[in-house]
């Protein structure tokens, strides 16, 4: 949190600094708004602070985001959004200006969300059993936003990279394809989480052209990426599989049957890839895990699986 609120104007870090303790660690998103009051997301609830948010703030804000020399954001202005030291991302909002048809840059920036990264070590421990079998099943994650999908994605990288001494795994080679730097929290090239020895990031490179060069490569064993769903992901999985690298990825939705009646996903499920999938939701403000075979048979349900992602927001 300390790296936030350092980026943050005075007069807004001072608000957020009111919150109760135990509820500011379990802050998900941060909300500034131009002429509208601070919005915090807490567990999965938005929480608005008798603040109204002022032009000076956000270009106090801006100007931080950037060290004072909007150059450098001249490519994160582009894609609408800054990663932070700490992997924290903040998704901007504004004027965008086109050139030729495509978005140049976003001016007049009035509104800022500032998406709390938080690694949850050994999140994705419990599900272990599941997910390798004398070899890594090829596995999708499936779930609506803030439901935990990048964390427990975050972490088995983390597991697979690492091993396992207890369970006699060894550590795996894992490539990671950041569109978003969601995954890693990479500032410089270099991520801001914590991950095992044998993991290879690119990091801001779009998923389709960045699962074909990590396969020409850097011969991964487990290629891991957020948000499949584009008509260009689809042509990447099949190489991926037909290479013989595991697939470890995530998906929007709230059950299979939704993913399916998806186009492009739809697509790549009839090709029989994937042998598990988990399922992620909310329930009463609990976390809650399924997992599924290829066929879509349950083979585990329940807040065992979930115990660890619900200790704590994700």
């Amino acid at each position: 949190m300390e790296t936030i609120l350092a980026v943050l104007p005075k007069s807004i870090s001072t608000e957020f600094e009111k919150i109760p303790a135990h509820e500011a660690q379990r802050a998900e998103e941060l909300r500034i708004r131009v002429g509208r009051p601070l919005e915090v997301i807490i567990g999965g609830r938005p929480t608005f602070l008798p603040y109204l948010v002022s032009a000076a703030d956000a270009e106090q804000l801006l100007g931080h985001l950037s060290r004072f020399s909007m150059y450098t954001l001249e490519e994160e202005l582009k894609r609408g959004y800054v990663t932070i030291a700490g992997g924290h991302r903040v998704g901007l909002a504004g004027k965008v200006i086109l050139e030729n048809g495509m978005v140049k840059a976003i001016r007049e920036v009035a509104s800022f969300n500032i998406r709390i990264a938080k690694q949850k070590i050994g999140s994705a421990d419990k599900l272990l059993p599941f997910l390798y079998d004398r070899e890594w099943h090829h596995t999708m994650i499936i779930g609506a936003p803030q439901t935990g999908k990048t964390t427990l994605l975050r972490d088995i990288a983390r597991m697979i990279s690492s091993g396992s001494a207890k369970d006699s795994l060894l550590p795996h080679k894992v490539g990671i394809v950041d569109e978003r730097s969601e995954i890693a929290g990479c500032v410089n090239g270099v991520p801001q989480l914590q991950f095992g020895p044998r993991v290879d990031i690119l990091d801001s490179c779009p998923k389709a052209e960045g699962m074909m060069m990590l396969i020409r490569s850097m011969s991964p064993d487990v290629l891991v990426a957020d948000e499949i769903g584009r008509a260009e992901d689809t042509s990447a999985v099949l190489e991926a599989v037909n290479a013989g690298i595991k697939l470890m990825i995530t998906t929007h939705g709230r059950s299979l049957a939704e993913v399916k009646r998806r186009p492009h996903i739809g697509k790549i499920l009839e090709q029989d890839i994937f042998s598990r999938y988990i399922l992620l939701s909310i329930q009463d403000g609990e976390r809650f895990c399924q997992v599924l075979d290829s066929s879509g048979n349950m083979i585990h349900s329940g807040k065992s699986v979930m115990a660890c992602l619900r200790s704590s927001e994700l």
